[in-house]
């Protein structure tokens, strides 16, 4: 079977490259005129035989350092004032330290992966190529990365809402055995010590050496750095620019309001809007995976632009790292049977940028997301009562899906253009 499945792929690939060959000039052509925003190599379209692409080399992506400690204070239209704990006060000095620390892959085990290895800058500070985090030699993690942008409002962490605050919340992905696999807080602060660079770096910004809460200070003053709004909708809603959304976005922001419900959970206020409840919800994707639901008997893989072959299920097993089917979120915080499959009610804020969707990044665009609340979710004996069928007719459901496209705000390059800019101890960029 396997080998008969092998020459079927072998044939089509020899096909696709052939055919990539003949019409080469054209597929290279590079789109100049884009933004730093998006992954390098854009699959927009990918599925069609007539895909172009618009992939840029990594000399083209650069950036210019950002005055992130302006960012911060001055905050942005739509959002309330940015927070930060009394014990840990923002300053230029502490955001430089955490966004070289959050850029350094010396801050693994063996030296390879950094926070933005799966909180990619140019990605919505996720990853849009991957539905589950790959950390440490390959290992996958169980969830999806979320966005850091805006994450300095954010009351609780994580997709179970397990942590508090950043300070004490950077320290999982470093020691998480798949993720930065670091043993022991002990042992990242002596390589830190020994590292010459942080020497000076850390006497300037807290007048001691590097301490569990000297780096989380400074990592967790970077992500409150990452303020982002100022976005089409709130030029429209809160500073009264009437033409800065069409009258199709209007309308999607009705149906947000209305019909759709979305507010329910995604608050909007009069003067500002997170565009969350800091709360939980079982909308019956977590009870999906568990109970084995989404699997069907082929998975079917593109191996080229329009090229597509379906796998049988068991193949794609036999090559797979075995997934636990027991996420269970709030549930595994407070082992209360009500909060099975219950997990944070993200920021919708950039949410266009920031695709895969839900915890286990298992709706792949706005649509899928709008289709499955449309449906009312998945039942299950816990499933939140706000989730019903919302019975949206065709207009609605586009309608509402170029709302949520005007929420990007009008600082992302300069926050990703920042991230290319930050320069490693050997004079490489980040990326």
């Amino acid at each position: 079977m396997i080998r008969a499945l092998n020459r079927h792929v072998n044939r089509r690939l020899t096909v696709v490259v052939a055919a990539l060959l003949v019409a080469a000039p054209s597929v290279i052509a590079e789109d100049r005129s884009a933004t730093l925003i998006g992954p390098g190599d854009y699959k927009d379209g990918y599925q069609s035989h007539d895909y172009r692409t618009r992939s840029r080399s990594i000399q083209e992506r650069v950036g210019e350092a950002a005055d992130l400690y302006a960012i911060y204070k001055r905050g942005a239209r739509g959002l309330p004032a940015v927070p930060a704990p009394a014990d840990n006060r923002q300053s230029k000095e502490v955001i430089a330290l955490g966004r070289r620390l959050f850029y350094d892959r010396r801050l693994s085990l063996n030296n390879t992966m950094s926070c933005a290895n799966c909180h990619i800058p140019e990605m919505g500070f996720t990853n849009n190529e991957i539905k589950t985090a790959v950390g440490f030699e390959g290992r996958s993690g169980r969830r999806n990365a979320p966005t850091l942008l805006n994450v300095a409002f954010r009351k609780h962490l994580f997709h179970d809402g397990r942590e508090t605050s950043l300070e004490n919340q950077v320290w999982s992905p470093l020691l998480a055995r798949n993720e930065m696999a670091n043993t022991s807080i002990g042992r990242v602060l002596e390589k830190i010590k020994r590292l010459d660079d942080y020497a000076d770096a850390f006497q300037k910004a807290f007048k001691r050496e590097p301490t569990m809460e000297t780096v989380g200070m400074a990592l967790a003053q970077y992500q409150r750095a990452l303020v982002s709004a100022n976005s089409r909708f709130d030029r429209w809603r809160y500073g009264g620019e009437e033409g800065a959304l069409t009258a199709e976005e209007k309308a999607g922001f009705e149906v947000f309001v209305g019909k759709g419900r979305c507010s329910a959970c995604h608050l909007v206020g009069e003067k500002s809007a997170l565009f969350t409840d800091q709360a939980w919800h079982n909308t019956g994707v977590g009870y999906r995976e568990s109970m084995g639901l989404d699997e069907t008997e082929t998975e079917r893989v593109q191996l080229a632009p329009g090229e597509f072959v379906d796998v049988p299920r068991h193949l794609v097993d036999g090559v797979s790292v075995q997934r636990t089917r027991n996420d269970l979120g709030l549930y595994e915080t407070t082992q209360d049977p009500a909060d099975r499959w219950k997990y944070m009610t993200p920021i919708l804020r950039n949410v266009a940028l920031t695709a895969p969707y839900m915890h286990n990044g298992s709706l792949l665009a706005l649509e899928d997301v709008v289709e499955f609340y449309d449906k009312g979710g998945e039942p299950n004996e816990v499933l939140d009562p706000l989730i019903a069928p919302l019975s949206l007719n065709a207009g609605e459901k586009r309608a509402l899906v170029a709302f949520l496209k005007t929420l990007t705000g009008d600082n992302i390059d300069a926050l990703v253009g920042d991230a290319f800019n930050a320069a490693l101890p050997d004079g490489t960029s980040a990326e």
